[in-house]
């Protein structure tokens, strides 16, 4: 079952953090990175220490040390630790490959994106470095800018039809809470649900949300706004 995006290419980074031991020093490659490879793994141990810690308490320091690189190296790639926490946090290129899904495909890039049981040990999940980065009011308006963009705007075009904005927001907010449950919270039953139980829920709220609303149309609609009973508009209505 595939992997969330933020699992991947990051697992491996968990740091040192108030006496924690890093496995990332453990799991560092013996070659030598090339830059692009350095600016990678600086990304992923940023990620991972901006998700558990917040932004005040992560460094710029810790960050190299999980990579085995200078400090310095950091301030060069990024400029400094606010443009690398702007980088990492940022949501738009997580989802950017829901954008080129044929509509009808889209239960599946959810069902991909979200199955496969919670384990100790994952990336953290990507909003966290945002809830827990105390007074990162522009990373919090940069997150809603980014789900505007990406869902309430592009992927609403794509889905057309009534509501077809809120319909893509509950979507992202749907995939965003359940993720997060079972990642971070993993109540009871939604952590030891069966693959194709959970399934079966997930793709029948999320084909929901693609369509308008059911049994409504622009028709009917018109007459309840206008305080019709819609049944007395039948041919056999007495």
């Amino acid at each position: 079952m595939a992997e969330g995006p933020w699992t991947t290419e990051v697992r491996y980074v968990t740091g040192a953090h108030k006496g924690e031991t890093s496995r990332a020093e453990a799991c560092r490659p013996a070659h030598k990175r090339s830059a692009s490879g350095t600016r990678t793994a600086l990304r992923a141990a940023a990620a991972f220490r901006f998700g558990k810690y917040g932004y005040e308490g992560t460094s710029v320091r810790d960050i190299a040390g999980d990579v085995g690189v200078d400090a310095a190296l950091v301030y060069r790639y990024f400029g400094s630790k606010e443009a690398l926490f702007n980088d990492v946090s940022g949501t738009g290129k997580i989802f950017e490959p829901l954008l080129s899904e044929p509509v009808e495909a889209i239960p599946d890039w959810f069902c991909a994106l979200l199955m496969g049981p919670p384990r100790e040990g994952d990336f953290p999940h990507p909003v966290l470095s945002v809830l827990r980065s105390s007074g990162r009011d522009e990373a919090v308006a940069r997150l809603r800018a980014d789900f505007t963009e990406v869902f309430s705007q592009r992927l609403a075009a794509r889905l057309g039809g009534p509501d077809a904005d809120l319909r893509a927001e509950l979507l992202a907010a749907w995939m965003l809470g359940t993720s997060l449950m079972r990642s971070e919270i993993r109540p009871p039953a939604l952590a030891a649900a069966p693959d194709a139980t959970l399934e079966r829920y997930l793709r029948a709220g999320i084909e929901v949300l693609l369509g308008p609303a059911p049994g409504e149309s622009e028709e009917t609609a018109g007459a309840e706004g206008e305080g019709h009973c819609v049944c007395g508009n039948r041919p056999d209505a007495g």
